[in-house]
């Protein structure tokens, strides 16, 4: 999609600080983190929203958390724990309409989430 930001990030027409990189999905640093540690893990498939996402999507939702994973190990959160979100349309917070999980750690998390 053209327009789309996270698009033109996996194409390389925008360079973000990327931490994690593979043949399905890319890992960014968040430009506005919500915690010591914030990255969001992109498809390099376009899917504008989790409603989008069909049966043959789930090996990339998969691929997707097994990133996360590789995040917070790497980082070294996985011990003490982290969480992760993915936001659907604009009442949830979603402003980007590429499909994305938030990985943020490094604080404790309070619950419910807001």
């Amino acid at each position: 999609m053209s327009d789309c930001l996270f698009c033109k990030m996996v194409s390389g027409d925008i360079t973000p600080d990327i931490l994690h990189s593979d043949e399905h999905v890319m890992a960014i640093r968040d430009i506005n983190p919500q915690a010591p540690f914030h990255a969001l893990v992109i498809p390099r498939q376009h899917i504008a929203t989790v409603n989008d996402l069909t049966p043959q999507d789930a090996e990339i939702v998969g691929r997707m958390y097994l990133a996360a994973r590789t995040l917070a190990q790497a980082n070294g959160f996985a011990e003490d724990g982290y969480r992760t979100v993915m936001n659907c349309n604009r009442l949830a917070g979603q402003t980007v309409y590429h499909l994305h999980l938030h990985v943020l750690a490094g604080r404790a998390m309070h619950w419910p989430p807001g």
